[in-house]
């Protein structure tokens, strides 16, 4: 029986080519499989594609924003200031480290990131960061929200996810805040499977992130594998978020076809946006603010209720659909906080996640708004 799934059209799929075979085969030949110079080069190599910064490869999206809010020092007793219309794991990474966060609304119906009048209705004595998310790939107001930051003394940590290539003013979603954080799942605009990145503004920062991704020790196997240590010492509490070289060398051939992958990802989202501009399912003015990314696209449908019946109908044509995302404060384990945030619930309640991948064509996009509209 075929592993395969049974979608015509699938919401996202990863593209893989020779340069990925290769690159794999070639760390397993070189038989050094943990993180070394492979995972290295993959840094160096993200920071010339950003044009800056100081890169950390991460085992994952999740422990890039619990290494980037460790090493910036967040801890028990401070409180962070997150959208809840994210995934999860943007307000989970944040409380991994003791820190508490509070749930902002999104800005509206046109604009899913966090409303930066919330964040300051938000900020209280014990408020210490912002975290921001690029919803879909498409920029937030950063410089609205990195004036109420200045004038709080707050830290900005970027949820890159949904954003590498995006822009704000010419300058790259990435290197907005004091550190920012990407996932590689296989969903993402590029991928290693699993993985991440943190990409900190100070070196010094940096330096700690790497000393807390593995395990606070002084030199790594890699060192000593090579001769250039005998021993190590561990100066502090640290954890196992190392990336290894077969995803190193994956990420390394999937991020030199990103501006590709991107293109491809722009053009089907203008189609997209071109056939569905007289639909019942609207398609938000995101991206006014910049460039966008285009990890996303997401309608929001007239209610609820045609919301679901219209995933009922894609998926009876095998056109894969997904919802991004359920508001948090509605999730079991944030309910305590008991929360109204009215903006965010309407678009949870109504938004659609449409399929969007460079392996599409414009045909595929106009079978998935034909069935859309039906």
């Amino acid at each position: 029986m075929s592993a395969s799934p049974p979608w015509r059209i699938a919401l996202a799929d990863v593209l893989v080519g020779d340069e990925e075979r290769r690159a794999v085969l070639e760390v397993l030949d070189s038989k050094w499989l943990s993180m070394g110079p492979v995972t290295e080069q993959f840094e160096r190599a993200f920071e010339e594609v950003l044009g800056g910064g100081h890169a950390v490869a991460v085992t994952n999206g999740t422990a890039a924003l619990h290494l980037a809010a460790a090493a910036l020092g967040l801890g028990p007793g401070d409180e962070v200031i997150c959208p809840t219309l994210t995934f999860v794991a943007t307000a989970a990474g944040m409380r991994h480290t003791g820190a508490e966060v509070r749930l902002a609304d999104s800005t509206s119906s046109d604009d899913f990131a966090v409303d930066p009048a919330e964040i300051e209705r938000l900020v209280g004595d014990r408020t210490k960061a912002v975290a921001v998310v690029h919803y879909g790939g498409y920029p937030a107001d950063v410089d609205a929200i990195q004036q109420i930051a200045d004038a709080h003394g707050l830290l900005v940590i970027e949820d890159a996810a949904h954003a590498l290539g995006a822009e704000v003013g010419g300058r790259p979603c990435g290197l907005l805040g004091a550190a920012s954080c990407f996932s590689f799942f296989p969903n993402k605009n590029m991928t290693t499977a699993e993985g991440g990145m943190v990409v900190f503004r100070d070196e010094d920062a940096a330096a700690h992130a790497r000393s807390l991704r593995s395990h606070g020790m002084t030199t790594l196997t890699w060192d000593r594998h090579r001769g250039h240590a005998a021993s190590y010492d561990v100066v502090e509490l640290g954890y196992n978020y190392r990336l290894d070289e077969l995803r190193a060398a994956l990420g390394l051939a999937q991020l030199a076809r990103i501006a590709e992958f991107n293109r491809v990802r722009a053009e089907l989202a203008e189609r997209y946006r071109e056939r569905l501009e007289s639909s019942a399912f609207r398609f938000p003015a995101q991206g006014a603010r910049g460039k966008s990314a285009n990890h996303l696209v997401v309608v929001l449908a007239p209610s609820a209720e045609e919301r679901e019946s219209a995933r009922e109908r894609l998926k009876e044509r095998r056109i894969q659909t997904s919802v991004h995302y359920p508001a948090i404060h509605r999730f079991s384990a944030y309910a305590s906080l008991d929360l109204r945030l009215p903006v965010a619930e309407d678009i949870a309640d109504r938004a659609l996640t449409l399929p969007l991948h460079p392996g599409m064509d414009d045909a595929d996009v106009d079978l998935v708004c034909a069935a859309l509209d039906e």
